[in-house]
């Protein structure tokens, strides 16, 4: 078994997730201390895995048409941007950029940046 980090991993399995609206699944690739930011804010809009539960699960896996489809993907050591067309959520469709920093614990801090 390789002992390799494979940051991109981290990112898929929590799109899949996400897109399966499987909280428990997608809660696994964070880690218990995430911090998500929403740029150019500087101030978190999430802090800590329990907060991210109650965010994901209050808006965003109750509706049925949520889907983000990945348009593109880049990797930089430990940091992962992707690119996202996301449909199925208010306001939709949405052209967005996720960054992810992502340890070998898992994802550790995520900005989001919208088209818009």
């Amino acid at each position: 078994m390789s002992d390799a980090f494979d940051p991109a991993a981290f990112a898929q399995r929590q799109l899949d997730a996400y897109n399966a609206r499987d909280l428990d699944r997608f809660l696994a690739e964070y880690t218990d201390d995430v911090v998500v930011y929403r740029l150019p804010g500087a101030e978190p809009i999430i802090e800590g895995k329990a907060a991210l539960a109650e965010h994901y699960a209050r808006n965003r896996f109750h509706l049925p048409g949520l889907r983000a489809q990945l348009v593109s993907r880049m990797v930089f050591g430990n940091k992962v941007i992707d690119q996202e067309y996301v449909t199925g959520v208010p306001g939709a469709p949405l052209e967005v950029a996720a960054i992810y920093e992502v340890t070998r614990a898992g994802i550790r801090t995520v900005w989001f940046v919208s088209a818009s």
